[in-house]
């Protein structure tokens, strides 16, 4: 029997048989389908309830092609032919939102976030959490994601954003093409990674 709460087949969608993609069909990716991934995973936990993460769809052929400009040579073309890439980022401005998001302690966003550089780690560390819920959610939509990390940071941040925003990561997303897989690689054992003490 399993130790998990999830029914096997949701584990699988999630995990066990959902891989990085690298290639897609063209069938389109709603605006509906988005909403519904972020309105499914703006609930999982965050520190103080913080929400850095921003969400850039690139839709416009135009966009694509300067976002296509700024992705590494191997990451170019499949994000040029993926229906949907989303620039994934941190608002490192988060703070002003605390007030409402944390009503029992608003004083949080000057407490304890009034300096930048704090505001700029945490933010990190909680819209990488937030841009992996974004990957699970996007599998939990029946959907394949392609998160890449090779391409220009600082010429995403000066095309797409702005000072107060950082960029994280370039996802792809779509329904998965028929060679979309590379072999599942292998993983570290439970031993390897957890100890007791």
């Amino acid at each position: 029997m399993s130790e998990l709460s999830l029914h096997p087949a949701a584990q699988d969608l999630l995990f066990r048989e959902a891989r990085t993609a690298n290639t897609f069909t063209d069938e389109p990716v709603t605006e509906e389908q988005v909403r519904a991934v972020y309105d499914l995973v703006k609930y999982a936990p965050t520190a103080y309830n913080m929400s850095p993460l921003r969400v850039v769809l690139v839709r416009s052929a135009d966009a694509r092609e300067r976002l296509g400009e700024l992705m590494a040579d191997g990451n170019r073309q499949k994000t040029l032919a993926a229906p949907l890439a989303a620039i994934l980022a941190t608002d490192n401005e988060f703070h002003e939102e605390l007030p409402s998001l944390l009503p029992h302690f608003p004083q949080a966003k000057d407490l304890l976030f009034a300096d930048r550089a704090v505001r700029e780690e945490s933010a990190l560390v909680n819209g990488v959490l937030q841009a992996a819920y974004f990957i699970l959610g996007v599998r939990a939509a029946g959907l394949a994601a392609g998160p890449m990390t090779g391409f220009d940071f600082p010429g995403v941040q000066k095309e797409f954003l702005d000072d107060d925003h950082t960029p994280l990561m370039v996802v792809n997303i779509g329904k998965p093409g028929p060679d979309a897989w590379f072999p599942r690689s292998p993983r570290l054992d439970y031993g390897q990674v957890v100890t007791s003490v």
